[in-house]
């Protein structure tokens, strides 16, 4: 029997994670699901906001489910912790439209895949004073390696293979970051040339980031996998989930060797909270990806395409998309139309 750590946290975090749980529960699958706390919530009653039992449960998992989480000022972050010790390199973001909801861009479909452990997110930071003592200066070290770099860009253009692409983009700043995104430029033609051969069918550009933030809203069906650092990959599928019709629709997995992590991308919105309002697609979408990484291909796929179905009718969605409908009304949904699919 395969064990699932679930960590609903904070906020819509909860609600969510209940509405994916009537998904995942449908299905016939022999999985034991450990609750686990995190979060504020958590702080607030243990006095942390990962306690260690929450991380020994996830790393005793096949793959540990995420909700959202409310921020505690100078508390360690829980989901970099979890990042951390479950040592999941790679983060990834699908950006794919769907019919009937209402977006900038119609057939879009490509994959983030930002490196999870290092960059400006290795959290090593620094305050210079005067002698006064008051604080002049703050100093964030930036870290790439090109082992990770080489990793994740290795892992990108797998991806790319396994899901029949012919097009992968590094992005980078490498004309001003000379060193440290040189190293990442560097390694993904490295990457490049170590395959190209076996695979002339795949096209490998580069671009900066900053033109790659102009581009994905002027010309986002262009991308099919695009692989960068922690920062801009962070950033940018955000500014893709735009794209799409917002973070309600935008899953993520944080894979590594021997854990994954899934979550929405979305917050725990405390503004939100209780009423029902919130979209639990995302979830439902993470959901997805987790049974694929356990390598429930069949049932990961049938949830893509109820969801898709629901999407599609438009009659049950909810407010950030236009509709009215409750979270647990669009995640019933979604299971019903699982159950005729299977």
């Amino acid at each position: 029997m395969k064990k699932i750590t679930t960590i609903a946290g904070d906020g819509i975090g909860k609600e969510v994670m209940e509405a994916g749980m009537i998904v995942l529960e449908s299905l016939d699958l022999n999985y034991d699901f450990i609750e686990s706390k995190a979060g504020y919530e958590c702080f607030q009653k243990c006095g942390t906001t990962i306690p260690e039992e929450t991380l020994k449960n996830a790393r005793k998992s096949s793959a540990t489910l995420f909700g959202a989480i409310d921020s505690t000022p100078g508390e360690k972050s829980p989901i970099i912790t979890l990042r951390k010790e479950l040592e999941v390199f790679a983060n990834l973001r699908p950006i794919k439209s769907f019919e009937g909801v209402n977006s900038l861009f119609k057939n879009v479909d490509f994959l983030i895949v930002r490196e999870n452990t290092e960059g400006l997110y290795s959290q090593i930071e620094s305050f210079e004073k005067s002698e006064n003592g008051k604080v002049t200066k703050s100093i964030a070290k930036r870290i790439i390696t090109q082992k990770a770099s080489m990793k994740i860009c290795e892992f990108a253009y797998k991806k790319a293979i396994e899901n029949k692409k012919k097009k992968i983009t590094c992005v980078h700043k490498a004309n001003v970051l000379k060193k440290t995104d040189g190293i990442f430029k560097d390694s993904f033609y490295n990457i490049i040339n170590k395959y190209s051969q076996e695979n002339p069918q795949i096209i490998a550009n580069d671009y900066y980031i900053d033109a790659t933030a102009m581009y994905l809203i002027t010309k986002p069906q262009e991308f099919e996998v695009i692989v960068t650092s922690n920062l801009y990959g962070d950033i940018l599928s955000d500014e893709g989930a735009g794209l799409i019709g917002g973070l309600g629709l935008s899953p993520s997995a944080n894979i590594g060797d021997k854990n994954g992590l899934f979550e929405p991308v979305h917050g725990s919105a405390p503004d939100i909270e209780g009423k029902g309002l919130a979209n639990p697609v995302a979830m439902v979408l993470s959901i997805s990806m987790m049974l694929e990484f356990l390598k429930e291909e069949y049932y990961a796929n049938k949830i893509n395409l109820a969801v898709e179905n629901v999407l599609k009718k438009g009659k049950t969605i909810t407010p950030d998309l236009g509709g009215t409908s409750k979270t647990m009304d669009v995640a019933i949904s979604i299971k019903d139309e699982l159950e005729k699919l299977i």
